[in-house]
């Protein structure tokens, strides 16, 4: 990928070849978007929400139609396995029809009983959001906020990672082929450097972001200095916790998968593998023997489980990482090193005796990078678990639920799912705590987050 003045220039990772040059818009193309979307917002949100239902339940429609055209577009700009590039796809329509289904529930007013003769709480749109979403779930990401602040009666604005510029248009011309209004969902071709702009802009309502800690207190600032509500959704490490009453052999499968999924580039994957001592031995030989089994190179095989690294200076951080771990006293179990082929890939990695203070354990780690500590019993897992600036989501394994659900409840965490991997869904509400950001996607809180709650009481 490479960004200048006057084109954003996207490139395949797993062959290195451009794609496509995308012109990028002056102040005055973005100022006319804005003033669009804008002018669109008092329409939108006269149109009864039923028949916003029927346009969402369109735009499920359009993804399911083009599954395999989208879902290569994302492989080709960002490098993940066509497989779960359609998996990814297939995900935004049904969050396109939950909310459809949903909005007009997540939404009803809410009787209040007060002194007056009635009173109670109405749920009406903010304006235009803004969305500043990240590249590694390119459609998904911008889907699980667009249907509920949509379906609210906002209008929206994307701006996208530069690296899937090709996705943020396609994802505009789904709403478009789907009936919506022509401005009532915009993406803007701008690079990174430009986004603050557009938060402070006095036609912005609200923003969400979606990416690092530097880039979420960055937006958060501006957005503040306007007095802006945002919801940030920044990064994770989460911890997996492996006790000593859990089913080994499941735990290790789906260790392997929430870690090495979309070549562990994402913000929920398992990052730090916490396991109590009694079991940790066969633990890490079966976690190490799946990882062993997947197979890196090109991500529209189906018979590849490990896709590239979606940039090169990806890369460089992980090896920077794992060197420091090493460093540090860290032992390398598998993998470490680059593939020697065309592509941004990198071998999936193991590195086992890893403690805080070790770069893998600190900080998150954006790639097929894995790190395993041991724990003497329970009280050392959790406090090892908590001892983390972040907190989006996490894992605990044992045969005894109660148990479980007792050790999520203590986990500082926006999420916790016993004997499963951490993933997203529209039912649930999404989000995280302490440096992974603030603020709820998805579910009913989800949509009411860009909304005005609006008391109304009758004398």
């Amino acid at each position: 990928m490479a960004v200048n003045v006057d084109e954003i220039v996207t490139v395949n990772p797993a062959t290195e070849a451009e794609l496509q040059r995308h012109p990028v818009m002056t102040e005055a193309e973005v100022g006319t978007v804005l003033e669009a979307v804008r002018a669109s917002g008092p329409g939108w949100r006269e149109v009864p929400i039923g028949r916003r239902a029927d346009l969402m339940h369109a735009a499920a429609g359009v993804l399911r139609r083009r599954v395999d055209e989208l879902a290569g577009l994302v492989t080709a700009e960002m490098g993940k396995l066509t497989t779960e590039a359609r998996g990814e796809i297939q995900k935004c329509a049904t969050t396109c029809d939950h909310f459809a289904d949903h909005a007009e529930e997540y939404l009803a007013d809410q009787p209040a009983p007060s002194d007056g003769s009635s009173s109670f709480v109405a749920f009406e749109p903010l304006g235009t959001v803004l969305a500043i979403m990240p590249w590694n779930f390119p459609f998904w990401q911008v889907i699980r906020f667009a249907a509920p602040a949509l379906m609210a009666g906002n209008t929206a604005v994307l701006k996208h990672a530069s690296n899937t510029t090709g996705s943020g248009l396609a994802i505009e011309a789904v709403f478009r082929e789907a009936g919506f209004p022509e401005q009532v969902f915009r993406t803007l071709v701008i690079p990174g450097r430009r986004a603050g702009a557009v938060v402070a802009d006095p036609r912005i309502a609200a923003v969400t972001l979606t990416g690092s800690e530097a880039a979420g207190a960055d937006t958060a600032a501006v957005a503040g200095r306007s007095l802006k509500k945002t919801v940030l959704e920044l990064g994770g490490s989460d911890a997996f916790v492996v006790l000593e009453d859990a089913d080994i052999e499941a735990a290790a499968a789906t260790a392997a998968r929430a870690r090495f999924q979309n070549c562990g580039q994402s913000c929920i994957a398992a990052k730090r593998f916490i396991v109590v001592d009694a079991v940790a031995g066969s633990f890490e030989e079966a976690f190490v023997a799946a990882t062993r089994r997947l197979r890196a190179g090109d991500p529209t095989d189906s018979s590849i489980t490990l896709g590239p690294l979606a940039r090169d200076d990806l890369r460089d951080d992980l090896e920077r990482q794992l060197r420091g771990s090493l460093e540090r006293g860290a032992r390398l179990a598998t993998g470490g090193h680059r593939l020697d082929r065309r592509g941004w890939f990198f071998e999936p990695t193991v590195v086992t005796g890893c403690a805080p203070g070790m770069p893998a354990f600190d900080e998150e780690t954006f790639g097929p990078l894995a790190a395993v500590a041991r724990v003497a019993d329970e009280d050392e897992a959790r406090r090892l678990a908590n001892h983390s600036d972040f907190g989006l989501g996490g894992n605990v394994w044992t045969r005894d639920l109660e148990r479980g659900v007792r050790f999520a409840r203590s986990l500082e965490t926006g999420g916790v799912f016993v004997n499963g991997m951490t993933h997203s869904d529209p039912r649930l509400p999404f989000g995280g705590v302490k440096r992974s950001g603030y603020g709820r996607e998805l579910h009913s809180f989800g949509i009411r987050e860009f909304v005005n709650i609006k008391t109304i009481w009758v004398g």
